[in-house]
């Protein structure tokens, strides 16, 4: 069993914002696989379905974005999922727009949600999507909590694409074979 998180805020101020580029992407994989997510548990809103016979679950935490590993933590704990079966698609304002990297551990990065949910799982040890968002040129919350123009929103929704195909290599083929395919390619 997997299970897939997007990272984002909740309520309609933040839809399609930088920061809620992992909804944006779980969103994706529910058309894709059929899965509703239309159940609220674990401080959350979450869904379970298959994908290539494997149960998953996608969770979208509702704590908003820094509070983001006590939902994350709570359904780990009750379908006792293991960390190397924990996906986690967020927001990286040191990638351009138009790029993925893929990590199977690491350090938060100086991102909140990441950091809180390594602080609530107590290990790094979870494989990331990371979805680029371009450096900020001022604010860094202003950047974050922002709409992409027209032109970026085109770019971005291609590496969301190619997120949905990682995530399926993931469960299929191992986080290394995904980093491979996909890390360093210019969406």
């Amino acid at each position: 069993m997997y299970l897939i998180v997007g990272l984002g805020n909740p309520g309609k101020e933040y839809e399609n914002t930088r920061h809620n580029v992992g909804f944006d992407v779980l969103d994706l994989l529910c058309d894709k696989y059929n899965i509703d997510m239309n159940r609220i548990k674990f401080k959350g809103m979450y869904g379970e379905g298959k994908i290539e016979n494997e149960k998953v679950i996608f969770l979208k935490p509702m704590t908003f974005m820094n509070l983001s590993g006590e939902s994350v933590k709570e359904v780990c704990a009750f379908y006792k999922i293991p960390n190397k079966n924990i996906i986690v698609i967020y927001d990286d304002i040191s990638l351009d727009i138009g790029r993925m990297r893929i990590r199977k551990s690491g350090s938060a990065g100086g991102h909140n949600g990441i950091k809180n949910i390594i602080f609530n799982l107590s290990t790094d040890i979870f494989s990331r999507i990371k979805i680029g968002v371009g450096e900020p040129k001022g604010d860094l919350v202003s950047h974050v909590l922002g709409k992409f123009s027209e032109d970026d929103r085109l770019e971005v929704e291609k590496v969301f694409n190619a997120a949905v195909k990682a995530i399926n290599c993931i469960i299929t083929d191992g986080v290394y074979e995904a980093m491979n395919s996909f890390n360093g390619l210019k969406l």
